[in-house]
């Protein structure tokens, strides 16, 4: 375009062409209730297309079809709506994973520390069952055969060993320096 200055042409100027604009408000409030199924919406969307198409009077093209180029504002008007509230999230309505961040370590860390603090507190038959059975995943049998006890000792001690660790995991027991 040669010239800075643009040929903007008000609807007080073209009144022809927007009495065109006004006597398709019926159509534009139809197509808007197709688009978003809520009255209300459609209502708020045909009017703000109207009072696009009126102050935009200048970029249509004489000629041109006016009901699709208000079709085709209207359309655009309700997909930049979409695209507008799908940015805004209410974070009650969502339980984190769908935001896309990294679940927090932290808290599997403290908890690895405290493991580690409480099997230490637990007398060493015990924590040596917890260890072969939990954690290197030895049979009942094979435990019993290593620690030279019979397998319902070795039961015994894994259940007083995971009762304790539960106790102290869940703070119902004193570890050194709390309550």
């Amino acid at each position: 375009m040669a010239s800075s200055q643009y040929n903007i042409t008000t609807a007080s100027a073209r009144p022809d062409l927007a009495a065109q604009v006004a006597a398709e408000r019926e159509y534009l409030r139809r197509y808007a209730l197709g688009l978003c199924r809520d009255g209300t919406l459609a209502d708020d969307l045909a009017q703000e297309c109207m009072e696009r198409a009126l102050t935009r009077l200048h970029l249509w093209e004489e000629g041109t079809n006016l009901r699709a180029w208000l079709s085709t504002m209207l359309r655009n008007l309700h997909i930049n709506g979409l695209r507008r509230n799908r940015q805004h999230v209410a974070l009650d309505d969502c339980d984190g994973a769908e935001l896309g961040g990294t679940p927090a370590r932290q808290m599997g860390r403290m908890q690895v520390r405290d493991l580690r603090r409480a099997m230490a507190r637990l007398p060493s038959d015990q924590r040596d069952m917890v260890v072969m059975v939990a954690l290197r995943g030895v049979s009942y049998e094979q435990a019993a055969l290593n620690a030279n006890v019979s397998v319902g000792t070795v039961k015994s001690r894994l259940s007083r060993a995971r009762g304790t660790l539960r106790r102290l995991m869940d703070g119902e027991m004193v570890v050194e320096g709390r309550a």
